[in-house]
């Protein structure tokens, strides 16, 4: 079982009062990864549909292979493969599994409309071009009813499910704002009357100049206080609107900036209203991402993910068991050690392992890392962490979307090097945050794993997991997914 998160008020870094309340803040807020998982459902859609019409044409297929003479068989299945195929075609073409946020069910439907309606009438042509003792009016009209309503019946349903997740703020961007100023004002003026984002707070270094509230959204500090506020793994967007005219400021903001792994955009002063509108709408709209490469890839390693976890799960299911029982038999304690880790646009979550150390002698924030021969690691836990056997109840954590099997590894929030925090030595420390964490990666392949002691291997765990997130593909995820092993097993330097 998966652990619950609690949902707590977010809190001013360093204060005790939850943060000020603005009136474009809901409620309660959702992770980047909470919106990007709903926003990749329409590859799942996709592959719904695929799947479907798949099982329609192999049903007719079927049919016609039994009537069908065996010269006149392949010709037969032409209609029906042209069905199936065009319907598919338009689908896609038509943009049908965006769903966009001022896309109406009348134009939806219409649009839909049009896909089924093509995808008969190339079936009827095609049928019409045929001997009419090889291809059946009535079959053809089955043929075409049953895949249409399908597609009809599916896209009813991705709709209301859409319209559910709208109506719960599950694709509502969060944003912040930098710049206390009057395009920020503007700008959410805008956004007041359109009701389709979320402004969680501005943030302005010059803040001995800037007020208190902008239209009710409070300043809540500097770009620093920005930096290390825990509403940041909630942020969508970070639009600064200050005036491209002053460049120094805002490439010294843009510097500062880049230590998040949170995307930023710069928000102009249009003199042209039509051209300003443009703007924010592309800001505020939040339709199914498939058309861009990262969101296709994305969608292809959760699948790797869901795949490949489901069948770890099963092949070490009952290794894991024997695990939990030898754990049990050699030190008293509980079997699992939960651990808060930064995942995913620096969400925090628990990660599993096994317990490898005496339970009193839990380290919750890593601040003492491990050594060779440490006193507090019992006799199993030895064993397990020369194998990394350890790390496999992660598997949960990676069937519930918060861990990858490949990515960069997920460090405690309070890991010191050398006396210092280690997301303080290297300036491009947030950047592996850009990606979910995994089980194993890039790094821990190429040796670098296991505890970092000195500034520099923090700096060349970095470099492996930037140098990952670059080139990440499904090709990729699997080579080291084999290597991963013999890599761990034929390592007896790291130290575990």
């Amino acid at each position: 079982m998966t652990p619950k998160h609690e949902h707590r008020p977010l809190r001013e870094p360093g204060g005790n009062s939850p943060t000020r309340r603005g009136p474009l803040r809901p409620e309660q807020l959702v992770s980047v990864r909470q919106h990007q998982a709903r926003r990749l459902a329409g590859h799942g859609f996709r592959a719904v549909d695929t799947i479907y019409l798949l099982g329609v044409m192999v049903h007719f297929l079927r049919q016609v292979a039994e009537r069908s003479i065996p010269d006149a068989s392949v010709v037969s299945m032409i209609p029906v493969v042209a069905n199936v195929w065009s319907t598919w075609l338009m689908l896609s073409l038509l943009g049908l599994y965006r769903l966009g946020r001022n896309e109406r069910p009348s134009t939806h439907a219409a649009r839909l409309g049009v896909a089924v309606l093509v995808g008969a009438g190339l079936a009827a042509l095609c049928h019409a071009l045929l001997p009419a003792q090889q291809a059946r009016t009535v079959e053809l009209a089955h043929l075409c009813s049953t895949s249409g309503a399908g597609i009809v019946i599916l896209h009813v349903l991705w709709w209301t499910l859409v319209a559910r997740w709208r109506s719960l703020g599950l694709l509502t961007p969060n944003i912040v704002v930098v710049g206390a100023n009057r395009h920020a004002e503007e700008f959410i003026s805008a956004a007041v009357d359109r009701r389709d984002m979320n402004i969680l707070g501005v943030f302005d270094d010059r803040s001995e100049r800037s007020p208190l509230a902008m239209l009710g959204v409070p300043v809540l500090g500097t770009i620093d206080t920005l930096i290390r506020h825990r509403m940041t793994p909630c942020v969508d967007l970070i639009v600064v609107t200050v005036d491209p005219s002053a460049g120094s400021r805002v490439r010294q903001i843009m510097d500062h900036l880049a230590t998040l792994p949170n995307p930023v955009t710069m928000l102009f002063d249009e003199a042209d209203a039509s051209r300003r509108a443009a703007a924010i709408e592309q800001i505020a709209d939040a339709p199914l991402r498939t058309d861009t490469g990262d969101a296709r890839r994305a969608f292809a390693k959760r699948v790797q993910d869901l795949v490949i976890g489901s069948i770890a799960l099963v092949v070490f299911g009952v290794p894991m068991a024997l695990i939990a029982l030898a754990i049990r038999l050699d030190s008293t304690g509980p079997v699992f050690f939960r651990q808060h880790r930064r995942g995913f646009n620096n969400e925090v979550i628990l990660v599993w392992k096994f317990r490898s150390m005496r339970h009193e002698a839990a380290d919750e924030t890593a601040e003492r890392q491990v050594t060779a021969d440490d006193d507090r690691v019992t006799r199993v836990g030895r064993v397990l962490r020369s194998t990394s056997l350890d790390e496999l109840p992660q598997l949960f954590n990676v069937m519930s979307g918060e861990m990858s099997l490949v990515g960069p590894r997920p460090h405690a929030l309070g890991m010191k090097t050398g006396g210092v925090t280690s997301s303080e030595l290297v300036a491009r420390y947030a950047h592996r945050c850009r990606i979910k964490p995994g089980m194993t990666g890039w790094a821990a392949i190429n040796g670098s794993r296991g505890p970092l002691h000195e500034p520099e291997d923090v700096s060349l765990r970095v470099a492996f997991d930037i140098e990952y997130i670059v080139r990440q593909s499904v090709l990729l995820d699997l080579l080291i997914m084999l290597k991963t092993i013999p890599a761990l097993l034929g390592d007896r330097t790291a130290v575990r």
